[in-house]
């Protein structure tokens, strides 16, 4: 069985290493001179060579000779996935302080470290405070965020990084010609963009491809196999975003299904798309693309798609509006306290920018679209523009009312210094943020209604 190329061309020595210089300079410096630290955290994406320098540093500290397929009892690797517990740890912990057998350090690789309990980083920071003197620990994480500070504080921290395209087409047209595989240019570009900078992931992909029965294998060949939508179709379905015309983007959604094309992967490759190729109209749509993933994947990259599409409310005129009159905390406060008493004969919570008495309406005020209030928000409040633009909305009988799409968004709408915000771009109208799901003529509602009722499941939930 031959070997898997990701592993055939991994490194064996830091010299050999792509891509990761700022690392391994430091590491063979320090080889060098003999200044070893006793705890080393690697931070990065996966893919990016953590673990294989940790074994390579890991040989290179006790003078082994290291090959792929080697063992040594004072190399230690343990997958902190697997052994979350305290009880490793402390395990852990009792084995260490016994002296090595043959090198002149014990190490331990702790892969994705992040993983591990509390109690367990508890454990482990007691060894890493007072190490002993024959032991090194090199702890590898995806998730920096999540190791303790205590942790962090006592290591030193090395950062991984992404390769750039043009150095992983290089090594991958290395391995290509070593391997005899015949391959375009653009094919091996279209593998490292789909690779992410992931030398693993782009390697196993090349290994993928080169089984293909073809000549040369070209960019079309592993278009059709990884079933990736070419640029051309990203760019019309991304137009047809622009112009809010569903019938198109149910079309190119559906021709792009048939072949085989995973909803996860169409909406990964538009949000590299719109990085590479950047539009103002085109940024509020990342945030919705980086929802589409399973379950109901499908329906998410069609609701993100149709996010722009035109309420019907757009198209009415609305009655002339009224002076704001924005409320003071003790009116906010009156409105809750009588909701809660259940005075309230609407069932959602409405914050309404009126005194009670009703204002008088202006002779000269001007016409509000959902445009021209997104449009004014986004030049001060852009934060609120990116929250609110995708949220449903109705403008009637001087008022703009605004459905959120969840209650979190609905609580932060909700708050009195926000509808301030808000209301300094109604034009005079009235705002009022409504109950996510009160109003079947929201975004959602419209597209419920033209695909056959859709209807929204949260985490957990089954649909009936």
């Amino acid at each position: 069985m031959s070997k898997a190329l990701y592993r055939k061309y991994r490194p064996t020595k830091l010299q050999d290493v792509i891509g990761q210089s700022s690392v391994t300079d430091i590491l063979a410096k320090s080889l060098k001179t003999k200044k070893i630290s006793h705890a080393y955290l690697f931070i990065g994406p996966r893919g990016t060579g953590k673990t294989s320098i940790a074994r390579i540093f890991a040989h290179a500290v006790n003078d082994f000779d290291y090959q792929l397929e080697d063992s040594y009892i004072d190399i230690v690797e343990i997958d902190a996935a697997s052994n979350t517990g305290v009880d490793n740890i402390r395990d852990l912990r009792e084995k260490a302080v016994i002296a090595p057998t043959k090198g002149k350090y014990k190490v331990y690789i702790i892969d994705e470290v992040h993983m591990l309990s509390k109690s367990a980083f508890n454990a482990l920071l007691k060894t890493l405070e007072e190490p002993p003197e024959h032991v090194i620990f090199i702890m590898a994480t995806t998730d920096a965020e999540r190791i303790p500070a205590t942790i962090t504080s006592r290591s030193q921290i090395y950062t991984f990084r992404l390769a750039e395209q043009a150095e992983m087409v290089k090594h991958l047209r290395s391995v290509a010609d070593a391997e005899k595989i015949t391959i375009e240019d653009a094919a091996l570009e279209i593998i490292t963009e789909r690779g992410g900078g992931s030398f693993r992931d782009s390697l196993s992909l090349l290994d993928q491809i080169s089984t293909l029965a073809s000549e040369q294998i070209t960019a079309a060949d592993v278009i059709k196999a990884l079933g990736l939508p070419p640029d051309q179709t990203l760019n019309e379905l991304l137009n047809s975003y622009q112009a809010g015309d569903l019938l198109q983007i149910s079309t190119q959604l559906k021709n792009l299904l048939a072949i085989g094309t995973k909803p996860e992967i169409i909406a990964s490759n538009l949000l590299n798309y719109i990085v590479k190729h950047p539009q103002p109209q085109l940024l509020p749509l990342l945030a919705q693309l980086a929802t589409v993933t399973s379950p109901f994947a499908e329906a998410k990259l069609l609701l993100a798609l149709c996010s722009n599409l035109p309420t019907a409310s757009q198209s009415q005129q609305p009655v002339p509006a009224a002076t704001p009159n924005l409320p003071t905390k003790s009116t906010a406060d009156e409105q809750s306290a009588a909701h809660k008493q259940g005075t309230a004969s609407d069932k959602s919570v409405t914050k309404s920018l009126a005194n009670t008495t009703a204002p008088t309406p202006p002779t000269n005020s001007s016409a509000l679209t959902w445009e021209d209030f997104l449009n004014s928000l986004k030049t001060t409040e852009v934060g609120l523009h990116a929250i609110v633009s995708n949220a449903g909305h109705q403008i009637s009988d001087n008022t703009l009312k605004i459905y959120p799409t969840n209650k979190m968004i609905y609580k932060k709408l909700s708050r009195s210094e926000t509808l301030q915000k808000l209301s300094a771009h109604t034009k005079g109208f009235r705002i009022s943020i409504e109950e996510p799901g009160s109003q079947n003529n929201s975004k959602y509602g419209q597209i419920s209604d033209i695909m056959g009722g859709i209807q929204e499941v949260k985490s957990g939930e089954i649909p009936f």
